[in-house]
């Protein structure tokens, strides 16, 4: 009887475990259904910051998914519907070397060229991205920051959405855009 007890309270603590180490969790509401995402603020702590703080600002309200290539990613966080960049925060330095990967349904920073340049924009990868990992073919890589733990249906139709080629304003012409405009509704911190 002692060892079913103590099994038990083994087996609780594991799950409790488990539940404290759970990270932050955001939903979005699409035009094209929901998201959550959940992020892990251990590993990316100052991009996991970075990112709360552009949700609890309402920040991502009524910007779109910018940027779609089926089996590579869906990018968003940054422009309006009418193209237009939204200004940002100061960028936040890179935590690329966290270990964790750009695989199927992760979630990471968008930059430039510059490993420390992320401010608002993310992508959630489509499929396993190797070359994005730490340390890629130009020795840094892109920050994972969490992953989608439910409503991956939503991401899959945003990736299928036929793109073109767009005019944006004051930048010339963008490719991969939506030709159905994906809009974010909201993004909230689930409690």
């Amino acid at each position: 009887m002692r060892k079913l007890f103590a099994s038990l309270i083994l087996i609780a603590s594991c799950f409790a475990s488990q539940a404290a180490i759970a990270g932050p969790k955001v939903e979005f509401k699409t035009t094209m259904g929901n998201f959550v995402v959940e992020l892990d603020d251990v590993k990316a702590p100052k991009t996991t910051a970075n990112f709360l703080s552009y949700v609890k600002s309402g920040f991502y309200n009524g910007t779109i998914f910018h940027r779609v290539i089926d089996g590579f990613m869906i990018q968003g966080g940054g422009f309006t519907p009418d193209l237009v960049q939204k200004p940002t925060n100061p960028p936040v330095v890179s935590e690329a070397q966290n270990g964790l990967k750009n695989s199927s349904y992760t979630i990471a920073m968008a930059r430039t060229s510059d490993p420390d340049s992320a401010t608002s924009q993310f992508f959630i990868n489509v499929n396993d991205n190797v070359p994005l990992d730490f340390p890629n073919a130009m020795g840094n890589g892109y920050t994972v920051f969490g992953k989608v733990i439910s409503g991956t249906q939503t991401i899959d139709a945003i990736r299928k959405v036929p793109t073109m080629v767009a005019p944006a304003p004051r930048m010339g012409r963008m490719a991969d855009v939506p030709s159905k405009t994906v809009t974010i509704e909201s993004a909230t911190i689930l409690k």
